[in-house]
């Protein structure tokens, strides 16, 4: 990691104290908690830098994640009209997760289709969650979490907004 590392604690209502270490330049996010598996998201060396994205892509080719040391497969939607096409998926260990944004800040966490909590991220490693009562969350759960949020950020512009932009930014 560089000298430029955004270290937070916050603190789980669930879960407890989670540390995330977010290093926008050098491409890696890790997050450790007492009670959490350690989770690690990386960006390839070289890859060319998305600054609306905390960890500097949302290139499935070119991120990596390890949850308690094990891969996942993380794939990024591309991000463009919707609010979900701004959706990140992991696969690990049998398990889907998605984090999809659901307002302009917040972003839904589901497992296997089934809501686990709300979660909220500006891009600078602060993560705030609120978890969905009975959901039968597990410490897996906030790790992935708090890792893509961290990672990727929260919420996403409305559709209406998303298309003006994009038909804005074609007007020379």
């Amino acid at each position: 990691m560089t000298d430029n590392v955004e270290h937070v604690r916050v603190h789980d209502p669930v879960f407890g104290p989670v540390d995330v270490h977010l290093d926008g330049e050098a491409g890696e996010l890790s997050l450790e908690g007492d009670v959490l598996p350690g989770v690690v998201v990386r960006r390839a060396p070289g890859t060319q830098l998305e600054v609306h994205v905390p960890i500097g892509t949302r290139d499935a080719q070119r991120l990596t994640m390890a949850i308690d040391g094990s891969e996942a497969r993380l794939t990024p939607s591309k991000g463009f009209l919707t609010r979900t096409s701004y959706r990140v998926d992991v696969h690990y260990d049998g398990v889907h997760y998605r984090l999809i944004p659901v307002t302009t800040g917040e972003s839904r966490l589901l497992r296997d289709g089934a809501v686990l909590g709300t979660l909220i991220s500006t891009g600078d490693g602060v993560v705030s969650v609120e978890w969905r009562d009975g959901a039968g969350q597990e410490p897996r759960d906030a790790a992935v979490g708090y890792s893509l949020a961290a990672s990727f950020g929260t919420g996403a512009e409305p559709m209406w907004k998303l298309t003006l932009d994009a038909v804005l930014n074609l007007i020379p």
